[in-house]
């Protein structure tokens, strides 16, 4: 069962999240990846959320360039946690995709990672899930 719920807002920003998905395989952490648009499929992000738990997933990759804003969509719908990755694209250089990431309300966290970070989002989801489980975190030291 996958434990990280990996999403991206657009299949340009696969090549950027490859760092992310080989840093999870290497660490033996099961994932699953989806391209979702919080802004052109609002109502799947909302199902794949709501479903998550059930199929194992604890943490939440979103990855979005330019001022979407996919990770924040998602940590409005969840408890868990929700990391971001901010996707350099456009005349801003991620700039704008970052500031989208971080800047969320009281209440609504989503950790956010540097601007195309991808294999340090991966690292974090990994950190987050070794809290609960030893073999992980002898993975991480290692």
């Amino acid at each position: 069962m996958p434990a990280v719920g990996i999403l991206v807002g657009s299949g340009s920003d696969l090549p950027t999240m490859e760092k992310c998905t080989k840093r999870l395989e290497d660490l033996g952490v099961e994932h699953e990846l989806e391209v979702l648009s919080a802004h052109r499929n609002p109502e799947a992000v909302a199902e794949y959320v709501a479903a998550a738990p059930e199929r194992g997933i604890n943490v939440f990759i979103c990855a979005a360039g330019m001022a979407a804003h996919l990770a924040g969509a998602v940590a409005a719908r969840t408890n868990l946690p929700v990391i971001g990755v901010p996707i350099a694209a456009g005349t801003l250089g991620g700039f704008d995709a970052l500031l989208a990431t971080v800047q969320m309300p009281t209440g609504v966290p989503v950790a956010t990672v540097a601007v195309n970070g991808a294999a340090n989002a991966a690292v974090l989801a990994a950190q987050i899930l070794a809290l609960g489980d030893s073999e992980l975190a002898k993975r991480l030291e290692g």
